[in-house]
């Protein structure tokens, strides 16, 4: 008579001791993620404060401090995710060996099943000295149906169980690289934070009245270059079909922010008409702290990106991209640090494509503060500009449509 083993997965001291350090990276991720509320809170408060030389270095200085809690913290995640995958390569390794000890023994249970059945009814009667001990054997074929079923079904169970644990490594693989991404990122980000504190302080030579003087000449520049944008686009000849745009509602488009605070709103408002030269603002300004993710507000193609400040002295989009969402409208999301998509890329929604800085009219000098500037178009009337002449942005591309195919972004998201 075969009697069956049953392999049940054991996870010593190695898989125990994985459980206790990825406890251990959690829990410093949560210490890690509370000081970066901290931060966020006292950089927003600082941003509004940041009127003088020394309170400007004061936020840049904070700011470069979270962005290094933010290399930490993503430092963190990565080997608690390096740690989670090695537990489930344990996972996966247990789960395969459980499946090679079912397959021994439905194998062993079936040797045993073919042995029974070898002989006739007849046979099978003349072996025993009983009646009793023939339907003894009988019962015992039939436990062994009954194993061979049990097994089967504790291998399909098992099939499945590592099916599972193979694709949460995958994901797992993916998560991991993306965050070592992000923490390039971010490195980057603090050393462009770094530089721009040097380049104030080199430009105004730590002296207040050259900052005010420095704020003064960009604003001026700013302005004037916006009132030669504004100029240009109201030239441009363009009849807005509300027919090709979707319907007006909620949900259109997604935010592209997680946390999203508006700072400056749509059109003529009383901020607009003291901010900008035409007086009307053409998107919509959201709080965003240097390196804060910016995602896409929906999929799309990317139609382009540019960068204002490879022109010295034009203060206006900085790094900036547009997005062609193929269902008549358009984004453009400027003042960018990073520029994560080139022209060309299909964009997923909720993809992110880069993350926010002091690039064009947001400059640690502190014009308009940190933000991200979402503007949505009428995508039929949007075309990318290159200047040839223009006093402060020559040879400079952005986007540009005229004023009636800029739409309120609030209208759709």
């Amino acid at each position: 008579m075969f009697t069956a083993s049953f392999y049940a997965p054991a996870y010593g001291a190695d898989i125990n001791d994985l459980k206790s350090q990825i406890d251990a990276k959690n829990e410093e991720i949560r210490k890690l993620e509370e000081e970066m509320r901290q931060y966020k809170g006292s950089i927003e408060g600082a941003q509004l404060l940041a009127k003088t030389l020394n309170a400007q270095i004061a936020k840049l200085n904070a700011e470069i401090k979270a962005l290094n809690t933010q290399i930490v913290l993503t430092s963190k995640k990565i080997s608690k995710k390096e740690l989670e995958i090695q537990q489930l390569a344990y996972e996966i390794k247990n789960t395969e060996t459980a499946m090679i000890e079912r397959q021994k023994a439905i194998k062993g249970i079936l040797i045993s099943l073919n042995q029974s059945e070898e002989n006739t009814a007849f046979e099978a009667f003349l072996k025993f000295w009983t009646i009793s001990d023939f339907f003894t054997e009988l019962e015992n074929i039939e436990v062994l149906n009954g194993k061979i079923r049990e097994n089967f079904d504790k291998l399909a169970g098992l099939k499945i169980e590592l099916e599972s644990k193979k694709g949460s490594a995958e994901v797992a693989n993916k998560d991991l690289q993306n965050l070592k991404n992000d923490l390039v990122d971010q490195k980057l980000i603090q050393e462009q934070g770094k530089t721009e504190k040097k380049s104030i302080l080199k430009a105004t030579k730590n002296q207040e009245a050259e900052y005010q003087k420095l704020l003064k000449d960009r604003q001026a520049k700013k302005e004037a270059f916006e009132m030669e944008l504004f100029q240009f686009e109201s030239q441009l000849k363009y009849e807005l079909d509300k027919s090709k745009l979707p319907q007006v509602g909620k949900g259109v488009l997604a935010w592209p922010l997680d946390n999203v605070f508006i700072t400056q709103y749509f059109g003529k408002t009383v901020d607009s008409v003291r901010l900008y030269r035409s007086g009307t603002h053409n998107g919509i300004d959201l709080r965003a702290r240097n390196g804060t993710p910016i995602k896409s507000a929906g999929p799309g193609k990317v139609t382009a990106t540019g960068n204002t400040d490879l022109q010295f002295g034009c203060y206006s989009y900085g790094k900036w991209i547009l997005i062609d969402h193929q269902n008549g409208l358009a984004t453009l999301y400027a003042h960018l640090s990073i520029i994560k998509v080139v022209a060309g890329d299909q964009i997923a929604s909720d993809q992110i494509i880069g993350y926010s800085g002091y690039t064009g009219a947001v400059e640690p000098a502190g014009i308009l503060g940190a933000h991200l500037h979402l503007t949505v178009f009428a995508s039929s009337a949007v075309t990318i500009q290159r200047y040839t002449s223009s006093m402060n942005c020559k040879n400079v591309s952005i986007p540009v449509a005229n004023p009636n195919a800029y739409l309120d972004p609030l209208l759709y998201l």
